[in-house]
Parts: C-alpha cells; sequence; structure tokens
C-alpha cells in the first residue's frame, strides 16, 4: 500500500516522485531515426515507437490516479462531516495504491519494449547481408547480359557464394533472436498485466469495504446523523489490503505449452505414411491434466489443448 493510513500526511512525497519516470529518456536525435530505418526493421522500429507512447500514456494515469486521490482526501476533509472525510481520505489511499500500479505497470511495458528493440536491431544488421548478396546477383545478371565471356563473372560469383554464406549465418541468428525475444517480452507485459488486473481487483474489493462504511441512509430535516464509529475499522481494512498485496502471489500456468525440441529438425515431417496411405505416425498434443481423446489423455485430432 501506500505506506500510510492517510494521504494527508503524505502530500509532499506521493504524486510528485511519479512525474515521467528517472529512467526514460528525453528528447535526442535518436528519435529522428525512423526516417532512416533499413526497410527489415522499419515496421517493427513504428511499434515500438508506439509502445512508447503507451508507456507514456500509463505513467500519465498513474500521475493523474495520484492526483485525483489527493484532491479527494483534501476535499473531504474539508466538509465538516468526520464520516466523509474518513472515509475520502482512506479511499484516496486505495486510489493512490492504483496510480502506482500504473507506474510498475509502465515500467514492465517498458521492459519488454527493450526486448523487442533486440529483434530491432539485429534486423537491422541483417539488411545490409541481404542488401549485398542482392547487388552482387544483379551485377552477375547485368554483366551475363553485356559481356557473358568476362572473366569479372568468376570473381563475382565467387563473391556471391561468399555473400550467401554470410547471409545465410545472419538469417539463422534473426530468426533465432526474434523468436526468442519475442516469447520474452509478452510473456513479460502479460505476466504485469495480470499482476496489475488482480491487484486492481483486490484494491477495488477493500474500496467497497470502505464505501460500506459511510451511512448514506437520508436523514430528516432537523434530525442528526449517528457518530461515525468506523474510523478503527477503515484503518483495518487498508491494512488486510496491504496484507493482501504483500501476499500476492502469481499462480502458476494452468495450461500445457507444446514441448520445444532440443535440436531443429531437418526433415520437416511431421508425419509418414505407408504404401496404402494408412498414417504410420500422428503427432499428439498432450492436454495438461488429460483431457478428451487419445491414450493418456492425448488429442488425436489435430487441433491445440484447450485452455484449463
Amino acid at each position: 500500500m501506500n505506506r500510510t493510513l492517510s494521504i494527508r500526511s503524505n502530500k509532499s512525497g506521493k504524486g510528485t516522485t511519479s512525474g515521467p519516470s528517472g529512467n526514460r529518456r528525453g528528447f535526442s536525435f535518436n528519435s529522428l531515426r525512423g526516417t532512416v530505418q533499413p526497410e527489415l526493421s522499419r515496421k517493427l522500429f513504428r511499434l515500438i515507437k508506439s509502445e512508447n507512447n503507451l508507456i507514456s500514456a500509463h505513467e500519465t494515469a498513474g500521475r493523474e490516479r495520484i492526483s485525483i486521490a489527493t484532491q479527494l482526501s483534501e476535499w473531504g476533509e474539508h466538509t465538516n462531516d468526520e464520516a466523509i472525510s474518513d472515509i475520502s481520505d482512506k479511499v484516496g489511499v486505495v486510489l493512490s495504491e492504483m496510480g502506482e500500479l500504473e507506474d510498475a505497470y509502465a515500467h514492465a511495458l517498458d521492459e519488454s519494449r527493450g526486448l523487442l528493440k533486440t529483434i530491432r536491431n539485429t534486423e537491422k544488421s541483417v539488411q545490409p547481408s541481404r542488401d549485398g548478396k542482392s547487388k552482387i546477383a544483379d551485377e552477375i545478371q547485368k554483366l551475363k547480359m553485356k559481356e557473358p565471356e568476362s572473366a569479372k563473372l568468376v570473381v563475382l560469383e565467387q563473391e556471391l557464394v561468399r555473400a550467401e554464406a554470410e547471409n545465410l549465418v545472419a538469417e539463422a541468428q534473426l530468426s533465432n533472436i526474434t523468436r526468442q525475444k519475442l516469447k520474452e517480452a509478452y510473456a513479460v507485459e502479460f505476466a504485469a498485466t495480470i499482476e496489475r488486473a488482480e491487484k486492481q481487483i483486490i484494491l477495488a474489493k477493500h474500496g467497497r469495504r470502505l464505501l460500506s462504511l459511510l451511512d448514506d441512509s437520508p436523514v430528516v430535516p432537523g434530525d442528526a446523523r449517528q457518530p461515525y464509529e468506523y474510523s478503527t475499522q477503515a484503518r483495518q481494512i487498508l491494512n488486510d489490503a496491504e496484507d493482501d498485496l504483500k501476499d500476492w502471489q502469481p499462480e502458476p500456468e494452468a495450461y500445457a505449452t507444446p514441448s520445444q525440441s532440443p535440436t531443429p529438425s531437418v526433415k520437416g515431417k511431421a508425419t509418414e505414411t505407408s504404401e496404402t496411405g494408412d498414417s504410420l505416425a500422428t503427432p499428439a498434443i498432450a492436454t495438461h491434466n488429460g483431457g478428451e481423446g487419445g491414450v493418456n489423455g492425448n488429442r488425436t485430432d489435430g487441433m491445440a489443448p484447450p485452455l484449463q
């Protein structure tokens, strides 16, 4: 939680520390690189730039939430109503903590964005290899049309062989890094999304508990309301919320992922057939808890396992 039972005692602390993230960079000439991006990395460059806008939006949302929480608390203090003053202050603490969740989520998005940058940088390094190979191939074709017997053809063909070998290594590296970093990037984002959502639910439920302490039954003009006697319960609700946030743990995945082959397969054959056309081997995808179909709960219809 906000490490406090009242947002009023922390006016100069929270809300100012959640300004633009200290780890984020401001404007630089690097932001002008979009116009000179290689074709291979151009789309991912734009995606990463959009991610940066998304991160800024969540940081702004977090700061606004904290500001609103402070304003709510200050308004309640000036209503001269003990119940409203106390409840608005405690609800402000809950809202402020929601703002902190937005900031933490923005940091996770920034981490995910950094992993996507690794793919982009690899794409940029592969582009010259592709261009070099294509350029040599074009020169060979032009020379064959103009001077088919030119001795330079032998030299160019040797250069093409070397360029193709270099490009083959670069393309393999790009494929490996792209798969690895794509999984890592969105695993980080989805884990952060789950954490943010579940912690928001925790805070929202305790916020509703706070609201239940406020007596909103109408009174007849001239009658006095019952004295507010729930300040202790309100403090306990904030303590409960803080304990629940501390105790929160990510749940283990409830679904199976396809097993990864330790070494890449060169054959590319998933199923062999006999001379009569009968299938000799049918791959089965195992469900997590032994679902329907196949031996030991394996599916034999070629479909992916259902989410549990």
